[in-house]
């Protein structure tokens, strides 16, 4: 499965070319810092949230640690999405690199697509 760099996420992010970017954690730890523009779609809800994401669209999954990432973009391709990667070493590894980080901001806001 393909996998994206932190950094040349972050390059992509500030440039205005970043793919869809998808958090799979909990409500807290999506709160307590998270990859910026990213949409907060929790791991047992995923599927259903990224019906709304055009299935020809880049995503991006990442996870705090651990597997779920990868099985959340392994699910994603199995329902058609061609293009999903994970981010390498997930958020801790975007926190240990020191990236930036946004806070605070799903408020439990539905993500549309127009």
């Amino acid at each position: 499965m393909a996998s994206i760099d932190p950094s040349a996420l972050i390059a992509q992010i500030d440039a205005g070319i970043a793919p869809t970017i998808i958090d799979v954690r909990s409500r807290r730890e999506f709160a307590d810092g998270h990859v910026p523009g990213a949409l907060h779609f929790p791991f047992w809800t995923m599927l259903f949230r990224a019906a709304r994401i055009p299935r020809a669209e880049p995503v991006i999954v990442y996870f705090g640690h651990g597997p779920r990432a990868r099985r959340a973009a392994a699910a994603m391709r199995l329902h058609g999405f061609r293009h999903v990667m994970y981010l390498e070493g997930h958020m801790s590894n975007w926190r240990r690199e020191g990236l930036r980080q946004e806070r605070n901001t799903d408020n439990g806001k539905p993500y549309k697509i127009e």
